[in-house]
């Protein structure tokens, strides 16, 4: 308990701002929100007072705005730690426990609790979120994070965030949740490190955090000879069964997430964990998740965003043709988030032309598992926060599933491609336009930087862009790119004469045993002229002139990827284009039998081929041949599986030999009447398909509207679920304290119930007569005895005591002593005597409460009556006892007085004789 005391001195008023204080302590962070306080009593209930080391939590609910919360009263009676209710610069102490108030927003800064006003609706407000994150920047590796019961998916960020910085996240089991959404949303992250019922999260936390503090390796920046080549072994480990080699990562990253591995199987050495991983090939897959987990968000730095925004993106379009292709590439996108920004503002500045370009956004990663969470467009309701409203209206869909998460937009879904690719090994995307890689090298040594960096330069286009993290820069690579923004790493690519000669990817890709840098020229000023092509690529270029144009598309006909130029037999759509579609590209001629292909190809999986179809070119017909072929892919293709490739190539004309030209002359005039015969029939088919066609449309554009119209009913009626949906939990939050303040009550009402009957049944077996009063002396209880003293009933509670007639003869004075009483708080006994003829002795004295405050007087009578008959019966033997002395002395006084007359006669006798 004096460690205790020593922090509450610190402390110095509970709820006033105080100096920040130096702590080493973790600090947990809770969050719950319906069904919470049945996890809060389940936790703190096995929590000792003191933890060792010194833990600090705080307990973030979804609370009602504009409802008094007595969580900190409930809570304290759960645990023997102080309990505050946190208050604006309240310093977070050792072994206390700090709740959130109503409608109020906390983060915790450099040890201090700050409040903030909500500035969102408050169907929207995320406050597990928002302090998760907090506390995940402030505490780093320190940071905890647990979640309990609740619906919906707040807290799920905020998870991402902790694990980001290399803190700790447990979750309440599923199973023993009253209300299983939060946890199931955290858990679905794949970032938990415990799923346990709270009654078993306080050893696990102490013991964990114990060995935490502890540190599994030395604090020194180099690992001792004997550690160091156990890690080394656990990176081959990882290479032998991921395929992917963190030998060149930073070796403090590996080093802490290594270690975090070690404190959640509880082994405290690198030689023991090497051995347990194995034996554990499950365990070298944690580790590697462990390693990938990635801090990501929407918008993420909105500065940086915002200069994306003004400076680049502007760029990408200006000067571009209308067939144009802008290609962007996301390396290291974890789970999408970054990747659909840059499409959305992609998308905006396309609505802002009123223009529509084909875009591609290729996102890759190395993680399977935020490759397919980035696939499915589906996040949780908290990226509310970090998303305008604006554009979560016109980006993304409420889903249908109940916990207020969101789809992505199909519009924006369809410009990204992901798919797994590593950065290090794979070879890069090319002719790119912009390339978005931020917060990816700082976790790999400067080596493997230097690779990377003149990769990204191969791969943009000449006026490429590059955007990098804050904390990320080119470093020596300077002369390949110039600074747009140098704080917030915007990069363009510099065209020079040695940039011309593009080398082969294969020079960014060496074995990983072997490094090769990317030098300046050694003589700048020296002019260096193109060397002579070798015979192959030579040969190799003079055949892709002659390729034919090809198509990638999947079996709905939108177009992936594009080669060749298909400007003579596709032609842009009119209108918004969300994605390109080859047959509302195809131009007249070709839609229907290249319709007809891709369906055959689609069913059938095989090879179909349209041979000289007549398409229509710029008012002639060109003859085509159309092909379509299934394209089969593997693990790292797109996820438009399976894919087709559109074939469109020119059909040699054939010329026509001798008795051909005199066969077509004699038939040129019959020739000439059904070909003008047939013209007419197709006129007017065409014209017949050309108005069912505009009819079509018509339609669509009328389900089009409808479809508009009732994605907004949607929207308006999902906000009003949520809003909804937060109410219920604030109400559960509610109902839940009151809940815990009915059963209390019920409880007391039980023991005010008994203790009153004891009491009943002790004054009436006394046989005691007792009168409450109040202060104004009206009667409040009564014993059954009073009844002989004072003519009392049950309907008298409550009257006056002067309204009530005695039985007590000659004593009329009981109101006035009463008051006396009250007034002077001086008791009085009084002996007064029944029309019966019985004794009583009338004692007077204040009523006091156990806080020692007078609520009224207490009037008893206790029964003298044998001991005034004792007392008669005594006095009137005292009387007669009396009176017996009284004549006891009269008779003495006369025999006194008789034997001194005789002696006298005696005396005279003698002397008459003498005389004689």
């Amino acid at each position: 308990m004096a460690r205790k005391n020593k922090d509450m001195q610190q402390q110095e008023v509970p709820g006033s701002p105080n100096k920040p204080v130096e702590h080493s302590f973790p600090i947990v962070g809770i969050g719950a929100s319906a069904g919470g306080l049945a996890a809060f009593e389940a936790f703190f209930s096995g929590m000792p007072a003191e933890i060792d080391p010194g833990m600090a939590f705080v307990l973030v609910q979804h609370l009602a705005p504009d409802h008094r919360s007595i969580l900190a009263e409930l809570v304290q009676r759960y645990t023997r730690m102080q309990v505050f209710e946190a208050k604006d610069g309240m310093v977070v102490q050792p072994n206390c426990v700090y709740i959130i108030p109503p409608n109020r927003d906390m983060a915790l800064l450099k040890g201090t609790l700050q409040l903030i006003e909500p500035s969102v609706p408050r169907g929207q407000r995320l406050p597990i979120d928002f302090f998760f994150r907090s506390l995940a920047h402030d505490q780093h590796e320190k940071a905890i994070g647990i979640i309990l019961s609740g619906t919906g998916s707040d807290g799920t960020l905020g998870v991402r965030a902790i694990k980001g910085e290399g803190g700790m996240v447990m979750v309440q089991s599923p199973e023993s949740a009253e209300f299983d959404g939060m946890p199931g949303s955290a858990i679905a992250t794949g970032l938990v490190d415990y799923q346990l019922p709270p009654a078993k999260m306080p050893a696990q936390l102490t013991a964990s955090a114990a060995r935490t503090t502890s540190n599994a390796f030395p604090p020194k920046t180099t690992l001792a000879p004997k550690e160091e080549n156990a890690l080394k072994k656990i990176l081959i480990l990882l290479r032998n069964q991921t395929s992917h080699d963190f030998s060149q990562y930073k070796p403090n990253t590996i080093q802490r997430r290594t270690e975090r591995r070690m404190v959640v199987n509880k082994i405290t050495t690198i030689e023991r964990y090497l051995t347990y991983l194995q034996q554990t090939p499950e365990e070298v897959e944690a580790l590697f998740n462990d390693l990938l987990i990635g801090v990501t968000s929407f918008f993420r730095d909105p500065e940086a965003f915002k200069a994306l925004e003004d400076q680049v993106i502007p760029k990408l379009f200006a000067g571009k043709s209308a067939d144009a292709v802008i290609r962007v590439w996301v390396p290291g996108c974890s789970t999408g988030e970054e990747a659909y920004s840059i499409a959305i503002l992609l998308a905006e500045r396309q609505e802002a032309m009123k223009q529509s370009f084909k875009v591609q956004v290729f996102a890759t990663d190395i993680d399977s598992r935020a490759i397919a969470t980035a696939r499915s467009g589906i996040y949780p309701a908290s990226i509310a926060s970090d998303i305008s409203p604006e554009r979560l209206r016109r980006f993304f869909v409420a889903t249908t599933n109940g916990d207020g998460s969101y789809h992505i937009h199909k519009g924006i879904r369809d410009i990204l491609v992901f798919s797994e690719h590593n950065l290090i090994k794979d070879p890069p995307f090319s002719k790119l336009d912009l390339i978005s890689c931020r917060n990816l090298l700082i976790y790999l040594d400067s080596d493997l930087q230097k690779r990377i960096i003149p990769m990204f330069h191969y791969a943009l286009n000449p006026k490429g862009y590059l955007f990098q993290g804050t904390s990320e820069t080119v470093a020596e690579f300077h002369y390949l790119f110039d600074a747009l923004d140098r704080s917030l790493k915007l990069y363009q690519r510099k065209d020079d004469l040695y940039s011309t000669q593009r080398p082969a990817p294969s020079r960014f890709l060496p074995p990983m045993s072997a490094v090769h840098v990317f030098h300046p020229p050694q003589n700048p000023g020296k002019t260096t002229f193109p060397v002579k092509l070798p015979l192959r690529e030579l040969t190799e270029q003079a055949l892709l002139q002659r390729a034919p144009t090809a198509v990638l598309v999947n079996n709905q006909g939108d177009a992936l990827y594009v080669h060749g130029r298909t400007r003579m037999y596709l032609e842009t759509a009119r209108g918004e284009v969300g994605v390109s579609n080859i047959l509302q590209m195809a131009r007249e001629g070709l839609r229907h039998e290249l319709t007809t292909a891709l369906h055959k190809a689609v069913v059938g999986n095989e090879i179909v081929h349209y041979p000289g179809l007549r398409v229509k070119t710029n008012g002639d017909f060109s003859s085509v041949n159309l092909t379509v072929q299934p394209i089969a892919t593997g693990s790292a293709a797109s996820p438009e599986a399976p894919l087709y490739l559109v074939i469109l190539e020119m059909a040699p004309i054939q010329p026509l030999a001798a008795e051909d030209h005199e066969i077509l002359a004699d038939v040129d005039s019959v020739a000439n009447k059904l070909i003008a015969q047939l013209k007419s029939e197709l006129a007017a088919k065409d014209e017949y398909i050309q108005a069912i066609r505009e009819k079509l449309e018509a339609s669509n554009e009328e389900l089009k509207s409808s479809n508009e119209e009732m994605q907004s009913v949607n929207e308006e009626l999902q906000s009003t679920n949520e809003e909804l949906e937060t109410s219920r939990e604030e109400l559960q939050s509610v109902n839940e304290e009151i809940s815990s303040v009915n059963n209390e009550l019920q409880t007391n009402m039980a023991n005010l119930s008994q203790a009153n009957d004891d009491m009943n049944n002790m004054l009436g077996g006394t046989g005691i007569a007792t009168i409450f009063v109040d202060h104004k002396l009206r009667i409040l209880r009564f014993t059954p005895t009073a009844i002989r003293m004072i003519n009392l009933i049950a309907s008298d509670l409550g009257r006056p005591l002067s309204h009530i007639v005695s039985n007590l003869v000659g004593y009329d004075s009981l109101v006035a002593d009463t008051q006396a009483v009250l007034d002077t708080l001086i008791p009085k006994e009084v002996e007064v005597q029944t029309t019966t003829g019985e004794w009583y002795l009338l004692r007077l004295q204040p009523y006091r409460t156990s806080s020692n405050v007078i609520e009224g007087a207490v009037i008893t009578f206790m029964d003298i009556t044998e001991i005034q008959k004792k007392r008669e019966a005594l006095r009137k033997a005292n009387n007669q006892l009396r009176l017996a002395v009284v004549v006891s002395d009269a008779f003495d006084a006369i025999t006194v007085q008789d034997i001194e007359g005789r002696n006298r006669v005696e005396s005279r006798r003698g002397a008459a004789v003498r005389l004689e």
